[in-house]
């Protein structure tokens, strides 16, 4: 049996967890929140504690038991709190603006690069190079940001494009005459 399957999950003030046949339902508030549990496992809940259970003893049962409860967990998470991912802007003239709802990159294409984000996932921009993607689903926020730094990935050689806040962008030496052995 999983150890994080185990855990049990505590509901927060206002938070409710509802399960029709495989259909668990989370709402809280900051919206509501959906997951198709797989076969072989269930959900039990008690005044303010949820629990993922493992009825089946088969393969898939195990496999999934943790993630399932995980699963459950963000969405409790999401509905209370929400999630974010904040992306950076690297190299001159780069910049984004927002035309309505839309993203629009400007990362030294011939043209700017328009993004429309899902429902449920809302973009803001905290300056011309700093891009923050917020919502209740934490995969679809992940996703979108994932979206939008594929947009210009950074390059190795000067660092320039979309990247996490945070991440390291590893720099390779830039290629030159004095590593090829040319006479001079």
């Amino acid at each position: 049996m999983s150890r994080v399957g185990k855990k049990i999950i505590e509901l927060p003030k206002g938070v409710s967890v509802k399960c029709e046949g495989r259909r668990v339902s989370v709402t809280g508030p900051k919206g509501e929140l959906s997951y198709d549990l797989l076969p072989g496992l269930s959900i039990s809940t008690e005044e303010s504690t949820v629990r993922v259970i493992q009825s089946d003893e088969g393969k898939n049962a195990s496999a999934f038991h943790g993630l399932t409860r995980t699963l459950v967990f963000n969405m409790v998470s999401g509905v209370v709190q929400g999630f974010s991912k904040t992306l950076e802007i690297h190299g001159t003239g780069y910049r984004a603006q927002m035309d309505g709802k839309k993203l629009v990159l400007q990362i030294g294409f011939s043209h700017p690069v328009v993004f429309d984000p899902p429902e449920g996932i809302e973009i803001s921009l905290d300056s011309p190079t700093r891009i923050v993607v917020k919502g209740i689903d934490k995969a679809l926020v992940g996703e979108v940001a994932a979206e939008i730094r594929a947009v210009r990935k950074p390059e190795p050689y000067r660092g320039k494009g979309i990247r996490y806040v945070g991440e390291y962008v590893r720099k390779k030496p830039v290629k030159g005459a004095a590593g090829t052995g040319a006479k001079a």
